[in-house]
């Protein structure tokens, strides 16, 4: 079994997110960087995969230099090898990413009996790019899953959650699906994962990026649910708008 699971750097989304003066990218200067949620779970169902079948996890993105870290980070987990597609740190659309993808899966010898993507990277959230890997390498393609088995029939056999249940598919191999968060629990990097992650092969390449076919105008941030407070009063005069408002919320 020969699995690649596809990541992105993506800045944490848990501080306040700021636009480049340009309004083009975010301004990452004091922000971390991570993975998605969803691409934590497939490369931690990649790795359970391997240990229960046997096998190689290869881990791979397209990204600034420093991605090496997020590679590293998920090689201390289990991924035995690592491949980083370099780029000049400018955002590539999903059509460009997914024939940088493709091109890499050939140069490796298009062997991979599963390709794992999350269901969507957590900065752009576009959705398409493992839809489209599956359409150019002519593969089966499941996207949402929250549940993947091998039975050794050459095929998986997916789980989608619907209302009411779970929509089930059995695909033939290989195939690509994408996951979401809570198909697993992922693990944290260890002290000795790391030691041995810096000892695994990482090939960096360098892709050449297409004409892009789309035009990225500029990026808008949503509009901010805010705060706000409410004077009820100063001293004694308050108590009964404070009585008031706690009659409203139910609580006296």
């Amino acid at each position: 079994m020969k699995i690649l699971v596809c990541v992105k750097r993506v800045p944490m989304t848990g501080g306040r997110i700021v636009l480049t003066d340009d309004e083009r990218a975010i301004a990452t200067r004091h922000l971390g960087f991570t993975i998605s949620p969803h691409e934590e779970c497939a490369v931690e169902e990649a790795v359970r995969l391997v240990a229960a079948h046997g096998g190689e996890v290869v881990v791979l993105t397209l990204g600034v230099a420093e991605a090496a870290e997020q590679l590293r980070d998920c090689m201390a987990i289990g991924a035995d090898r690592g491949i980083l597609l370099e780029t000049d740190g400018e955002e590539w659309d999903a059509q460009a990413t997914a024939q940088a993808i493709v091109d890499a899966v050939r140069a490796d010898g298009d062997g991979f009996d599963l390709i794992l993507f999350g269901n969507e990277s957590a900065d752009v959230g576009n959705y398409q790019v493992g839809i489209r890997v599956a359409y150019a390498l002519g593969r089966p393609v499941v996207n949402g899953l929250k549940g993947i088995a091998l039975d050794g029939s050459g095929a998986v056999r997916c789980e989608r959650e619907a209302p009411g249940g779970r929509d089930v598919y059995v695909v033939p191999l290989p195939a690509v699906l994408t996951v979401l968060e809570g198909l697993n629990l992922p693990r944290y990097p260890s002290v000795p994962g790391r030691l041995r992650a810096k000892s695994k092969p990482l090939a960096v390449t360098t892709p050449a990026r297409p004409e892009p076919k789309l035009e990225l105008l500029r990026l808008k941030l949503p509009p901010g649910s805010g705060k706000s407070a409410e004077i009820l009063g100063e001293g004694p005069s308050a108590a009964p708008r404070v009585v008031e408002v706690l009659q409203q919320l139910g609580v006296a």
